[in-house]
């Protein structure tokens, strides 16, 4: 997925180019004037921020990684708690509180759920526009006063592409999060616009696959994968369990359990 050639446009609207550039480069990243996406570095609410823009549909709006507000906020005050199923697939319980590596970051909201419930979370995103995006949204909150010493705390993203870069006898957790991209029924209603827009950016996720054997050597305890309810079993292997939602299911494997 990351060696891929990246169809986008590089746009700074603020003063800081060379910031911005370095950045892009980083990532191995360059400009294609005639890409439809972009990565605009730009001010919301008067912040320098990172966003992704399609640039043939307006009306589609900028998609960035904003932990402090929004709806992560509203989540982070009002939402279920150890009660959301994430938090009791991933093993949440009583005084249990595990470590997670998240696999597929993404936006981080997930990552950020488990956080806010104590969760110390590294996280590793495979494209690098994302991981740009990801790398800006903790940036702002890691400064924000009423969240960041918990983000600081309990989420970090690692500068790694693919967790088979990662050494199981030293960065292990007790479970692993995979919520890799599969394609919506063609007859479903229009996905929100994020979706849309990684839709467009990443293609399928035609390697997801070869996530669950590297995420069984890492997990010690284990490897929570979450699909939509009507997606086959990752790798075509049978779960120990599954825990249903309405609209999706997390497939759970127990790595001792073979």
């Amino acid at each position: 997925m990351a060696d891929q050639k990246i169809a986008i446009q590089l746009l700074c609207e603020t003063e800081t180019h060379e910031n911005f550039t370095a950045l892009c480069a980083a990532q191995g990243l360059s400009h294609d004037p005639s890409a439809t996406l972009a990565l605009v570095q730009c001010e919301v609410n008067g912040e320098a921020c990172l966003v992704l823009r399609k640039l043939d549909d307006a009306k589609l709006g900028a998609v960035y990684v904003d932990f402090v507000g929004g709806a992560l906020a509203h989540r982070r005050k009002f939402g279920g708690g150890r009660g959301e199923a994430i938090a009791k697939a991933i093993g949440i319980k009583h005084a249990e509180i595990p470590t997670v590596l998240d696999a597929t970051a993404g936006l981080g909201r997930d990552a950020f759920v488990l956080a806010s419930l104590g969760c110390r979370v590294r996280l590793v995103e495979r494209h690098p526009v994302v991981y740009l995006l990801l790398q800006d949204g903790l940036r702002r909150a890691y400064a924000d006063a009423e969240i960041g010493a918990m983000m600081r705390r309990n989420m970090r993203l690692l500068p790694v592409r693919h967790i088979a870069q990662l050494d199981p006898a030293t960065e292990f957790a007790d479970a692993v999060y995979l919520d890799p991209m599969y394609p919506h029924k063609p007859k479903s209603a229009l996905v929100k616009k994020e979706m849309r827009l990684f839709q467009q950016l990443i293609g399928a996720d035609a390697d997801a696959d070869q996530l669950l054997a590297p995420a069984l050597r890492l997990a010690r305890k284990r490897v929570v994968v979450k699909r939509p309810d009507y997606a086959a079993f990752l790798a075509q292997k049978a779960p120990h369990f599954s825990r249903e939602t309405k609209n999706h299911r997390f497939d759970i494997y127990l790595p001792q359990a073979g």
